[in-house]
């Protein structure tokens, strides 16, 4: 074989060496969208400002991801999908049940927050924070994908005898993922931007934890 032809297989090898290279840009420059959304808000971060942190060009990042909004979308859901399951707590909690298991994280949020806030600061920005055309494919993404195991968690819920059955499961599901998101975002706020809304105390946390619970089980538990 002539020294200057490469076998078939050495062609692919180039084809996976280059996959795997523009996956690895892709990420560095998702990671780094992450990290200045979350510092800056959105209209605060200027894609030329992420380009030029990783020292290439700004047309490089709008072929990936063609625009800022899909960049954002694309930190957008990078964060989610990096936060914990409903069924990601531990065994003995989710065997305490499901409400149990909505205590647990409810109880959690400040210190979920306090591990990454960069990934809470991106989930409040895609939630409260952008227009309506990046809000409906925020809206998309969560429905179709479910990255919060949901709709598992509230199947067990009914199996277990403690959620209700005689709604449409895809309308519990909903309901859990709005007031559990609701409720997690206000104490995201003020864990983040504690001069915003006054503090709670632990106590006056716990109180609000049991308050919530109390609203869950009257709108989703079986009765």
């Amino acid at each position: 074989m002539s020294r200057d032809v490469k076998p078939h297989g050495g062609a692919r090898e180039d084809e996976h060496g280059s996959s795997r290279a523009l996956d690895a840009k892709r990420a560095a420059i998702v990671s780094a969208a992450v990290r200045a959304f979350a510092e800056h808000g959105y209209e605060g971060t200027r894609v030329e400002a992420i380009a030029r942190e990783l020292g290439i060009a700004k047309g490089s990042v709008f072929a990936h991801f063609g625009s800022k909004a899909g960049l954002f979308l694309a930190a957008y859901r990078s964060a989610v999908r990096s936060l914990p399951r409903w069924q990601d707590a531990p065994p003995e909690v989710i065997d305490a049940g499901f409400f149990a298991t909505v205590r647990y994280w409810l109880e959690r949020t400040g210190h979920l927050v306090r591990d990454d806030w960069t990934v809470y600061r991106v989930t409040l920005i895609g939630n409260h924070g952008t227009d309506l055309s990046i809000k409906r494919e925020v809206v998309r993404f969560l429905a179709d994908e479910d990255p919060y195991g949901t709709a598992a968690f509230v199947r067990d819920g009914i199996r277990r005898g403690e959620v209700r059955d005689d709604i449409a499961p895809d309308l519990l599901v909903g309901v859990v993922d709005w007031l559990a998101e609701r409720f997690q975002d206000a104490q995201v706020t003020d864990e983040l931007d504690p001069g915003l809304f006054r503090r709670a105390g632990p106590a006056e946390q716990a109180s609000r934890v049991d308050q919530f619970l109390e609203l869950l089980r009257g709108a989703v538990g079986r009765r």
